[in-house]
C-alpha cells in the first residue's frame, strides 16, 4: 500500500473509532438525563433538536453538500471556497434571524416553545454551520487528529453544560437541557467562523456562490425529507399520543442511532477515497472494498438488535419506565442499515452533480413516511413509527438504486450482494426479536437472553466459516503489521 493509501486508511479508521466513541459517551451519560428528567421533559428537550435540524436546512441552504466535489474542482483554492460558502449561508441565516425576531410570537405558537428559545434557536443557526464546514475540511484533507479534537470538545462540553444548566434551571430542567445541548457548538461556531474567514480571506465571490447554490438548493427538499424521516416521528407521536410516548420513542431511537453514528462514520471516512477513486475511474476497486463494508454493516446491525434489551436497562438502571423502548430498536436499526446502503448510491449522484434525483427520491420517501405514520401511529402507538421509518428507508434504497443504475447509468457496486445482505439481516433481526421478553415474565426473561446470544453466536460462527479466507488475510495483515514490528523492537 502506498504512503498516501496508508494515510487514507489511518484517517478512516481513526475517524470511525472516534465518532463511535464520542457518540458512546453521550449514550453512556443518558442514565444521568433519564434520572434528572421525566419522560415528558425528555421528549420536550429532544424535540427541540428536531426543530433545529428542520430550520437549519433552510438557513444554511444545504451548501455543505457541495464541499466534497468542490475539493476536486477547486483544489488550489479550497480555503477561499469555504470562506465564501460560509459567507453565503451566514448572510441568509442572519436575514432569517431578523425575520424570526419580528415574527417571534407566531413561530413560538407554531413550534410550541417559549419566545426566548425561539430567538436562541435562530441565533444558533447563524454560526453553528461553521463547525460542520471545519469538520468537512479536516475530513477531506485527512486531518483526523483535528477532527477528533473538535468532536471531543463538542461532546464533553455538551454533556457538562447540559448537566450544569439542568441543575441551574431546576424547576424547568428541559430548558437547561436545551441550552446546554447547543452552547458548546455555538461558541465553537463563533471561533471557526472567524478562522475560516481569516484563512479564505473572501466573503463573496459570484462563481463560488452560484456553484454552491446549484448543489445546495436542490438538496433542500432532500435534507428536509430526511429530517422528516428521522425527526417527524417524535413530533407526530407527541401530538397524536403523548409527550411521554415521544420520550420513550426518542430513548429507544437514541440507542439505535448509535449504530447509525457508526455506519455514518464509516461512510464519511470512505467518501473522500471514493470520490478520488471514481474520479480516477477505478470502479472495480470500489466494488471490492464496498462489499466488505456491506458485511460490516450487516453484522453490526445484528449485534445491536441482540443486545438492545440489556443495553437499555443498563443505560437507565433506575428508569424502569424506559425499558419498554427496546421494541423500537430492531426496526430503527434495520432502517439505519438501509440508510447506510442507499447512501452509497447518493454518493454517486452527488459525484455526477445529479442533485434533483436525490431530492425527488427523498421527497417521495418522506410522503410515504408521513402517510404511514398518520395511519398507524393512532392505531398501534409509538412503536409503529419505528416500522414506518424502516419501510421508508427501504423505499429510498430501492429508488436510489434505480436512479443510479438506470438514469445515471453508473455501475460501481455489487447491487445484488447489497440487497441480499439487507434481506438476510432483516430475517435474522426478526428472529432475534422473537426472543425479547419483559422483565415481568419471570423465568422466560432469564432464558430468552441466552437464546438471543446463542443465536447470534451461531450466525457469526457460520459467517466465520464462510468468510474464513478473508478473516485469515486480516489476521496475517495484523500479525505482519504489529507482531513483527514488536519483535524488531
Amino acid at each position: 500500500m502506498s504512503k498516501e493509501g496508508k494515510e487514507v486508511l489511518k484517517s478512516g479508521i481513526w475517524y470511525t473509532v472516534s465518532s463511535v466513541a464520542i457518540r458512546a459517551v453521550s449514550i453512556i451519560t443518558s442514565p444521568i438525563y433519564t434520572g434528572m428528567l421525566s419522560t415528558g421533559d425528555y421528549g420536550i428537550a429532544n424535540t427541540f433538536n428536531s426543530w433545529i435540524e428542520i430550520f437549519n436546512i433552510f438557513t444554511c441552504l444545504c451548501v455543505v453538500y457541495s464541499i466534497g466535489r468542490a475539493k476536486l474542482d477547486f483544489a488550489d483554492k479550497f480555503d477561499e471556497y469555504l470562506s465564501c460558502l460560509q459567507g453565503l449561508s451566514s448572510s441568509f441565516a442572519a436575514v432569517v434571524l431578523i425575520g424570526a425576531v419580528i415574527f417571534r410570537e407566531q413561530i413560538s405558537a407554531l413550534i410550541k416553545y417559549e419566545i426566548p428559545l425561539v430567538i436562541v434557536l435562530f441565533a444558533y443557526l447563524v454560526v453553528s454551520p461553521s463547525v460542520e464546514y471545519t469538520l468537512q475540511k479536516c475530513r477531506y484533507e485527512y486531518r483526523y487528529k483535528e477532527n477528533i479534537l473538535i468532536s471531543l470538545i463538542t461532546c464533553i462540553g455538551t454533556v457538562a453544560c447540559s448537566i450544569l444548566l439542568m441543575l441551574v434551571f431546576n424547576d424547568r430542567r428541559y430548558f437547561g437541557k436545551i441550552i446546554g445541548s447547543i452552547l458548546t457548538t455555538f461558541l465553537l461556531g463563533i471561533c471557526f467562523y472567524v478562522r475560516i474567514l481569516l484563512r479564505g480571506k473572501r466573503f463573496f465571490k459570484k462563481e463560488y456562490w452560484i456553484y454552491a447554490l446549484k448543489f445546495g438548493l436542490p438538496m433542500i427538499p432532500h435534507a428536509l425529507a430526511l429530517v422528516v424521516l428521522a425527526q417527524i416521528d417524535r413530533i407526530m407521536i407527541r401530538d397524536l399520543c403523548s409527550e411521554s410516548d415521544a420520550g420513550l420513542y426518542i430513548y429507544g431511537y437514541g440507542f439505535a442511532t448509535l449504530l447509525m453514528i457508526f455506519t455514518n462514520a464509516i461512510g464519511q471516512a470512505w467518501l473522500p477515497w471514493f470520490n478520488e477513486e471514481l474520479f480516477a475511474g477505478h470502479r472495480e476497486q470500489i466494488k471490492n472494498y464496498q462489499k466488505k463494508l456491506v458485511l460490516l454493516g450487516t453484522f453490526l446491525t445484528i449485534g445491536f438488535v441482540t443486545v438492545a434489551p440489556e443495553a437499555l436497562m443498563l443505560l437507565a438502571p433506575r428508569g424502569r419506565a424506559y425499558w419498554i423502548a427496546k421494541w423500537v430498536v430492531p426496526p430503527v436499526a434495520l432502517g439505519a442499515l438501509a440508510q447506510y446502503f442507499y447512501t452509497n448510491y447518493v454518493n454517486v449522484e452527488l459525484f455526477h452533480k445529479k442533485t434533483p434525483i436525490i431530492a425527488a427520491s427523498s421527497i417521495l420517501a418522506a410522503v410515504v413516511n408521513f402517510g404511514l405514520n398518520a395511519v398507524f401511529i393512532p392505531r398501534f402507538g409509538y412503536i409503529a413509527a419505528a416500522y414506518t421509518t424502516f419501510a421508508s428507508y427501504l423505499f429510498l434504497m430501492l429508488f436510489h438504486y434505480v436512479a443510479t443504475r438506470f438514469v445515471i447509468k453508473e455501475n460501481v457496486y455489487a447491487n445484488l450482494y447489497m440487497f441480499l445482505a439487507m434481506l438476510f439481516t432483516t430475517g435474522i433481526c426478526l428472529v432475534i426479536t422473537l426472543f425479547y421478553q419483559n422483565a415481568s415474565d419471570g423465568e422466560a426473561y432469564v432464558l430468552t437472553p441466552l437464546y438471543r446470544y446463542g443465536f447470534m453466536v451461531l450466525v457469526l460462527g457460520i459467517f466465520a466459516i464462510v468468510k474464513r479466507h478473508d478473516i485469515m488475510l486480516l489476521f496475517d495483515y495484523l500479525k505482519q503489521k504489529y507482531l513483527k514490528k514488536n519483535v524488531k523492537k
